[in-house]
């Protein structure tokens, strides 16, 4: 690397445009454009320039503030600078910005860096007694000037594949990392493709390419391909004798060595209180990549959920905001010693551990709401055959392209959350007209629906009540099943809400269970006698009933309709033949779930062959006591029913034979 003199400071240059002779504000770690202490002509007399050729590519070890910042060479005072949002960064610095949007994310960044040429001023000639402009430095706050730059440039591959909820993000990002060392070896055949084994060409498919870096390029690689190629390019694109290098790290020279009037950096920020910096941040960057995965679930299915957390999310956005804004303002003050580190330091940990946005606050909420959507996806997965609508404007459309639509409400989702009213009022933001003017901020544990079980069994006897009546009316074109947030206080939790030809007729609509049972009476050759036992839910709604029956093996069922829970003969039945038979609740508006005896029932023969007997009078006919009707067991293969009616035919041969 290049050297300077002893008094000088090393600063990373971020992408941003120095020149030599150029001032610096260290206090603020900001150039000061357009002044130079000394005319373009003489400066240019005194500039040195040696070769300094270096390349290197490299895995950052992860993506933390620290290992970015490591990466590109930043200081720990430049460090500070940046989080509070003082530094423009460009080119390979963008880097320091860019950051995981998700928990679910592998991500892996190569590194290649270069240099070219190391420039520097010769101070013999450029001392105190050269100054030309020797006011403009204490004109423009100027602390520093530019003495020493090292051109080069850098680049940053960063590649990420999104880890499916079976998957490790470890694992993921450990088989990403192999692939991603491989780059600088991989070669390129003739036809443009990469000479790699047809699995590793398969692993590389799902990876994604983000490029930061100082080459002008045709085209941003977006694949793993693409960085390949881009890779192998870069050495051309410095150019061949380094003309389309930048500045990547530059020299500083304080200007009290110059002038004793120069403002001066009295002292730095210490690493203590830079640490307190970057944990509020970070704990921040967290936060928000919960809510980015939250907003990807049910959040999005559902807009009660998804604008709570994107009004929480905006809310952590402006605190980060307001906070880099205070930093911004007392890094200065500190170093130029006009305040006390001490002082402000106890102001952010005040800021971090009392405020409403700790991060123990905000990590608390994120989990209820996480909560929240996990119960959420538990009952939508037992609705099968309907649809999820994501606000109330869109289930109007839904509504009236359809006779009959059954919607399933969870009424709870847009509750009031005094939590977030407690954020906003912190931030000086006015709150919303309905929000209670007090708020503490342990509401976040105030009692919410899917935190008591009384309400949450309710729901879920609910949900399997719909996902049942929605699947058995699976083929009827004219009902339409829908599931929708809203917030109604009548109804905690849920209620299903029936509505015709776009109007709501009935807000409270109890479904059909199945029958309790079928219970078998009288088996005969060609009839069967069933008792059906009432459904334990949705009577009030309940029309009539149905008995439905088809030959065991072989498929369409016939119907036979029963007005009510009753006694019902289902007769023209084959002798000797089985028969498996259901019974289901009958709707205005549907079907309900039908009740399945398994196993099945077998009809008795006509008769059994011999002689035919006269037959006797009817005053001595003997008439069998006949047997009491048994309830169907439903066994898993149907034995215990076969042989009730087997028995029963024994009964008729022994009868016969008398």
């Amino acid at each position: 690397m290049g050297s300077a003199d002893s008094n000088t400071i090393e600063v990373a240059a971020l992408g941003r445009p120095f020149s030599l002779g150029m001032l610096y504000n260290c206090r603020r770690d900001l150039l000061i454009p357009g002044m130079t202490l000394w005319g373009h002509d003489h400066l240019i007399q005194y500039i040195r320039e040696r070769r300094q050729h270096y390349s290197a590519f490299e895995i950052v070890a992860s993506e933390s503030i620290d290992d970015k910042t490591s990466a590109l060479d930043v200081s720990a005072s430049l460090k500070a600078s940046f989080l509070a949002g003082n530094v423009e960064v460009e080119g390979s610095a963008k880097y320091l910005r860019h950051n995981k949007t998700s928990k679910k994310e592998a991500t892996v960044t190569l590194k290649y860096e270069a240099t070219t040429k190391f420039q520097q001023l010769s101070m013999d000639h450029l001392g105190r007694d050269n100054l030309k402009y020797l006011d403009d430095f204490v004109q423009g706050k100027a602390t520093h000037v530019v003495t020493g730059i090292l051109y080069g440039a850098k680049a940053f591959f960063v590649f990420n594949s999104d880890v499916c909820n079976d998957e490790n993000c470890q694992e993921v990002e450990g088989k990403l990392k192999v692939m991603v060392k491989k780059i600088p070896s991989i070669s390129i055949d003739g036809e443009g493709s990469l000479k790699m084994k047809d699995e590793e060409k398969k692993s590389v498919e799902k990876f994604s390419c983000n490029f930061h870096g100082d080459f002008l390029l045709d085209k941003t690689p977006s694949s793993f391909q693409d960085a390949v190629e881009v890779y192998q390019s870069l050495t051309k694109l410095l150019g061949a004798n380094g003309e389309n290098a930048v500045p990547v790290k530059v020299w500083l020279l304080p200007l009290i060595h110059l002038h004793t009037s120069a403002p001066t950096v009295v002292r730095e920020v210490s690493p203590a209180f830079i640490e307190e910096m970057q944990a509020v941040l970070e704990d921040l960057k967290e936060v928000e990549m919960r809510c980015n995965d939250a907003l990807k679930t049910a959040a999005q299915q559902f807009s009660e959920i998804g604008r709570k957390i994107k009004t929480f999310k905006d809310l952590c956005s402006g605190f980060k905001l307001e906070f880099q804004r205070n930093l911004a303002k007392k890094l200065p003050a500190i170093r130029g010693g006009e305040e006390d580190e001490g002082a402000v330091l106890k102001e952010i940990l005040k800021e971090k551990y009392s405020s409403p946005f700790n991060s123990k606050y905000l990590n608390e909420w994120m989990d209820f709401k996480e909560r929240e959507i996990y119960t959420l996806k538990s009952f939508t997965s037992m609705m099968k055959n309907t649809k999820i609508i994501p606000s109330q404007s869109d289930l109007y459309k839904e509504i009236l392209s359809a006779d009959h639509a059954v919607c399933f409400s969870f009424t709870s989702l847009g509750g009031h959350e005094p939590y977030l009213a407690d954020l906003s009022k912190h931030l000086g933001q006015t709150p919303k007209p309905d929000d209670p003017k007090e708020s503490p901020v342990n509401d976040i544990k105030k009692e919410q629906w899917y935190t008591l079980k009384d309400v949450t069994d309710a729901m879920r006897h609910k949900a399997k009540l719909f996902g049942d009546f929605a699947e058995a009316n699976e083929e009827n074109k004219n009902i339409k099943f829908l599931a929708v947030g809203s917030t109604d206080e009548t109804q905690e939790g849920s209620s299903i809400v029936l509505y015709k030809d776009g109007f709501p007729v009935n807000e409270n609509f109890e479904l059909p269970s199945k029958p309790e049972t079928l219970t078998v009476g009288d088996i005969n050759h060609n009839s069967v006698k069933l008792k059906i036992s009432p459904t334990e839910s949705g009577a009030e709604n309940i029309t009539s009933y149905s008995v439905e029956y088809c030959v065991s093996g072989q498929d369409g069922w016939i119907e036979k309709t029963a007005a009510g829970a009753e006694e019902v003969t289902v007769s023209d039945l084959s002798p000797n033949t089985e028969y498996k038979f259901r019974c289901r609740a009958l709707t205005s508006v549907g079907v309900g779930p039908a009740y399945e005896v398994s196993g099945s029932i077998k009809t008795s023969p006509c008769s059994t062959p011999g002689k035919p007997q006269d037959e006797p009078n009817s005053s001595e006919r003997q008439v069998p006591v006949a047997p009491k009707e048994e309830v169907l067991k439903k066994t898993a293969d149907g034995c215990g029913v076969q042989d009730n009616a087997s028995d029963k035919e024994e009964f008729r041969q022994e009868e016969s034979g008398d």
